[in-house]
């Protein structure tokens, strides 16, 4: 209640902008991705990786972070990527997105940058040099009230370093970590911060349509993703609040709110069908076409690149 009435004040209305909702009615979350022929590593590597570091002592960089929890944590993350779980009510939608793509590119990288995070409070990956705060580092792994991420002390460490790392606009009037800024502006993704991160972190060349106001300008969008998908991963920046509406020919707030990942595209009929990763599952969606142009304002082509000879 007091959230709502904070952002009903107009210097306080972006707050509701941005906000990741959690998408319920999840299919298949106890399936497995099948593993990319042309990732930088796989999964059995970094699950041997994982057996070779053994027992880690307690870290003095994250003193709320069991080192038992923390590689239980990241061997079933790796093992199972479609679970990721950003937390109820956080803005760690957009990170839970990056992290989704990143353990199907890289896996090993993952684990190695994860461990490496624990062990020596800081660690580089992509273009990156990741040294979060002291005010971040105590507060992983005491994260509460926010479903299974609750007792997943690595993601909470993950989520909280990325934000802490990555800055947008949204995030000027708050650039430091406060205990709850994971549910505010601070943790917030925008259109292009998201594509800056998906660059620095990720294998892959990056090409983006749209933005955080308004929706790309394509003709046929299903025609565009479907041939999208083919090539690469597809990442979706929507409107979640139009997709659980109850009556859709009402538009209360016309803005993008969320990040997807999308796995299935079809149409018949002149509905289409999609699958995509949300929230620890997938979840399947029909709709008319002008419905799906209305949802989507952002694009995110993610295309493996070409190998150097």
């Amino acid at each position: 209640m007091k959230f709502l009435k904070a952002c009903s004040r107009p210097n306080q209305i972006m707050v509701i902008v941005f906000l990741c909702l959690i998408m319920p009615f999840h299919a298949d979350a106890n399936t497995s991705l099948e593993e990319d022929s042309l990732a930088t590593s796989h999964t059995r590597e970094a699950l041997a990786y994982l057996d070779s570091v053994g027992d880690l002592l307690p870290s003095t960089h994250w003193p709320r972070i069991k080192p038992t929890y923390f590689l239980r944590n990241l061997r079933s993350t790796i093992k199972e990527p479609v679970r990721i779980y950003p937390g109820m009510g956080t803005n760690f939608c957009g990170y839970g997105a990056i992290t989704y793509l990143l353990i199907q590119d890289d896996p090993l990288g993952y684990a190695r940058l994860l461990v490496s995070l624990y062990k020596d409070g800081m660690a580089t990956y992509g273009k990156s040099h990741f040294n979060p705060s002291k005010q971040v580092k105590k507060a992983a792994g005491h994260l509460r009230f926010k479903g299974i991420l609750d007792i997943h002390p690595a993601e909470q460490m993950w989520y909280l370093t990325l934000a802490d790392h990555y800055k947008g606009y949204l995030n000027f009037f708050n650039r430091r970590y406060n205990p709850g800024d994971e549910d505010r502006l601070w943790a917030a993704v925008n259109f292009a911060k998201f594509n800056r991160m998906a660059r620095n972190l990720m294998h892959y060349s990056i090409n983006a349509r749209g933005s955080d106001l308004l929706r790309p300008n394509i003709d046929d969008l299903y025609d565009y993703i479907s041939n999208k998908m083919k090539t690469g991963k597809v990442v979706l920046f929507i409107n979640n609040r139009i997709v659980h509406k109850k009556n859709h020919s009402t538009l209360k707030l016309g803005i993008p709110t969320h990040f997807i990942v999308a796995e299935k595209i079809s149409k018949e009929n002149n509905l289409i069908t999609f699958v995509y990763w949300d929230y620890g599952g997938r979840t399947q969606l029909q709709m008319s076409p002008a419905l799906f142009k209305r949802i989507i304002f952002g694009i995110s082509t993610c295309t493996r690149k070409a190998k150097k000879s």
